[in-house]
């Protein structure tokens, strides 16, 4: 049986691990253990499906009041395809919308274009955007 509950502190190695699995070769800006730290800071957005006491995906979400953000969607190789991805996004979208949360965005890197089809499926459509970033003056 898989579980969906949020992160604990007892999770983190097991959750690093994860997501170095699933996002090779990081910028220096999303190393795990730092986005990790940085987002405890914030909030516990963090979602974890767990199998048999085992991690085996994760889904982070932020709320600005405005509007909500899924980040580092991570699901163990072996497993993809099963659902456990769908139940994470659906868990983080319903405890968005608790807080008030209309409109949930992602953004899939241009290396990644395969899982448009699984965001898809889960009701998400791609919109006409530029998305632009900027790296501020602190040094990571």
């Amino acid at each position: 049986m898989i579980i969906i509950r949020k992160y604990k502190p007892h999770d983190k190695d097991s959750l690093i691990k994860l997501w170095q699995t699933s996002f090779p070769d990081p910028a220096p800006h999303n190393e795990p253990t730092l986005v990790l730290a940085e987002k405890l800071k914030v909030d516990n957005l963090i979602f974890i499906a767990e199998k048999s006491e085992q991690i085996i995906g994760s889904c982070m979400a932020g709320y600005d009041g405005h509007r909500g953000w899924l980040y580092s969607v991570a699901v163990s190789p072996k497993l993809r395809r099963t659902g456990i991805g769908s139940k994470l996004i659906k868990h983080a979208i319903k405890q968005l919308n608790q807080k008030g949360c209309a409109k949930v965005n992602l953004q899939i890197l241009q290396t990644n274009p395969q899982v448009i089809q699984f965001y898809q499926s889960l009701g998400f459509s791609v919109e006409e955007r530029i998305s632009m970033g900027k790296f501020t003056d602190l040094q990571r």
